[in-house]
């Protein structure tokens, strides 16, 4: 289940997750950890080391004994030089640990998506799923590459230190941790309201992105009806969302790093008074005292740090919640446990057997009480050609969806040659089935890498004699580049019409047992579409073909005609039978004008 981005996530996908992640890497984590324990030991030590040397050291000096404050300043010494390279080497193995994992991280989260059915894309848009990669992955990567290695580092360093102080004094270190004391309860506060805080500051960032990548798709259209101002009056409240948000995690730092301070001001007090009392008695060693107030400064530094590591945390396991909950989609439209191979060769028989369908109503509107299709009963000859009508909404769409198996039916079966498309592996059934939509999407590149889409092992003379049967050969010559003319990005270099044509000849090198057409005219003009028709009735022998179309003209070449409404079938037989009756929703629309839209 796909949530809001306004919500959290589940805590418990973001747990399996991290643990998923981790888990190949144990030997790495390990690895790091025995660092952190080296460096923070060393670290740790350094003050007790100044401690011997003030107590034990400097006294011997004075009796002119200098070799057991050259031996503690040589130890001191050693610590320090020693703590460097393992702090460099450290902060290299901790950045490398991250990127690894945000490279497999991201590999795989960009083939979850690009498996994903039809249905997911529906609900997730696009801005969405951009977030989920560069947004939620970075997150991640910084949890890895930088939080653990601090939390670690952080709460190794007050161990340690905590422990040099109870060795060094039980009673002076009680004082401090009793004085400290109030700073556990009030961390806890600070992450409830930074959780809070960072769950609304990331889903307002996530919309605000949503709302820009929608804004750039369809700069044309806003251009064209001036909604620049509208966007900005949608885009507003969102960034002000984050804003506000922002605002209060600096309160809450703000709030902890002053009480921080105010508390180890008081600690550094109480320390000097109790202990400066006790060396004035005689009771505890001045080094001691000394050695307390350099632990005291050492904890502030990972006791600050807390704060930046709760913001990370809090901000990571919201985006692990997220990747889990694409990563863990199941498709709905999935693979055969047991496929069943087609029979050879692929005649391209299509049947419905009470097939009814209804769009996911939180993507659609729908709900089940209105199908798109209701319990359709249909046959589609191998070789036939059949064009299908009706107004938009009817249902005619779906049909060609349904027989593509981007959906599967809600109830009933659809079968190929007699195996039931949810029995056939997806590369069998993208071989034997292809849809081509009205928008004739091409890819970023050249036109023959476009047209060799449908079959990636194509030479150049297949792709030359696809274009040539689907009459595109001429105008892709006249490009600057001919075959090798770079589209750009969707295809913008050529028109409606060229793109629609480009497509068709990527169709035809598949050389699909099934043919579906869904609008696929809709962007050439009459002439055109009457020279593509020509080329059509060659290229569509003996292959099953269903033509979705507004125009009489489309018709014309049909074996058969379908009309659809309310998803159903409601007219059924050869375009010269139907028209002879005179009655019946294809007459109706023919009336309505040769060579005009059938929709009413």
């Amino acid at each position: 289940m796909l949530t809001d981005e306004r919500t959290g996530g589940s805590p418990r996908l973001a747990r399996r997750l991290l643990w998923r992640l981790a888990r190949p890497r144990l030997y790495r984590i390990i690895v790091l950890f025995v660092l952190a324990i080296v460096q923070t030991v060393l670290v740790a030590a350094t003050p007790w080391l100044v401690s011997l040397a003030i107590d034990t050291g400097i006294p011997a000096a004075q009796a002119s004994d200098y070799w057991p404050l050259a031996g503690i300043t040589a130890a001191i010494m050693v610590c320090a030089v020693a703590i460097a390279p393992l702090s460099l080497l450290w902060r290299q193995l901790t950045g490398a640990f991250g990127q690894l994992v945000v490279f497999d991280l991201r590999t795989e989260l960009f083939a979850k998506i690009q498996r994903l059915p039809i249905d997911f894309h529906d609900r997730f848009s696009s801005g969405r799923v951009i977030v989920r990669l560069t947004t939620d992955v970075e997150s991640v990567n910084t949890l890895f590459g930088v939080t653990l290695a601090a939390l670690v580092q952080a709460g190794l360093g007050v161990l340690m230190t905590v422990s040099a102080m109870l060795l060094l004094d039980a009673w002076l270190a009680a004082i401090t941790l009793a004085v400290l004391a109030p700073l556990a309860f009030f961390l806890v506060w600070m992450a409830r309201r930074l959780s809070e805080a960072f769950v609304n500051n990331r889903a307002a960032i996530a919309e605000a992105t949503v709302q820009v990548v929608e804004s750039l798709n369809g700069a044309r259209t806003a251009h064209a009806f001036r909604r620049q101002k509208r966007h900005d009056e949608m885009f507003a409240p969102l960034i002000e969302r984050a804003r506000t948000s922002g605002r209060q995690i600096q309160a809450v730092r703000g709030a902890f790093w002053t009480t921080l301070e105010l508390t180890f001001s008081f600690v550094t007090l109480a320390v000097i008074m109790v202990g400066g009392s006790a060396v004035a008695n005689g009771v505890l060693e001045i080094g001691v005292l000394a050695a307390f107030t350099l632990y005291i400064s050492q904890l502030v530094s990972p006791l600050t740090s807390l704060t930046f590591i709760l913001d990370a945390l809090q901000s990571a396991l919201t985006a692990l919640a997220k990747l889990a909950e694409v990563l863990e989609q199941e498709s709905s439209v999935a693979e055969p446990r047991h496929p069943v191979a087609l029979p050879s060769p692929v005649r391209g028989e299509v049947v419905f057997e009470r097939v009814r369908f209804g769009y996911h109503a939180a993507t659609s509107g729908l709900s089940e009480s209105a199908p798109a299709i209701r319990d359709m009963n249909l046959r589609l000859e191998p070789g036939q050609l059949v064009a299908m009508l009706g107004a938009t909404g009817a249902g005619k769409s779906t049909i060609a969806k349904l027989i593509a198996r981007f959906y599967d039916p809600t109830a009933g079966r659809i079968l190929l040659d007699g195996v039931d498309l949810r029995h056939l592996r997806d590369r069998d059934l993208r071989g034997a089935v292809v849809m081509l939509t009205q928008d004739g999407f091409l890819f970023a590149g050249s036109v023959a890498d476009n047209i060799r889409i449908a079959k990636p092992g194509a030479t150049m003379a297949e792709i030359e004699a696809a274009a040539t049967a689907v009459g595109a050969d001429a105008f892709i010559r006249a490009l600057p580049g001919g075959y090798q003319t770079d589209v750009r990005k969707r295809g913008t270099r050529l028109s409606a019409g060229q793109r629609q044509m480009v497509a068709f000849a990527r169709a035809f090198l598949a050389n699909p047992a099934v043919l579906i057409l869904d609008e696929a005219t809709s962007a050439l003009d009459i002439p055109t579409e009457r020279t593509m028709q020509k080329a059509l009735r060659a290229l569509l022998a003996g292959r099953t073909a269903l033509v979705i179309a507004h125009r009489l003209s489309t018709v014309e070449i049909a074996d058969r005609v379908l009309v659809v409404a309310d998803g159903r079938i409601v007219d059924d037989g050869t375009p010269a039978e139907m028209l002879a009756q005179g009655t019946g929703e294809f007459a109706a629309l023919y009336r309505d004008g040769h060579g005009l839209a059938l929709e009413r």
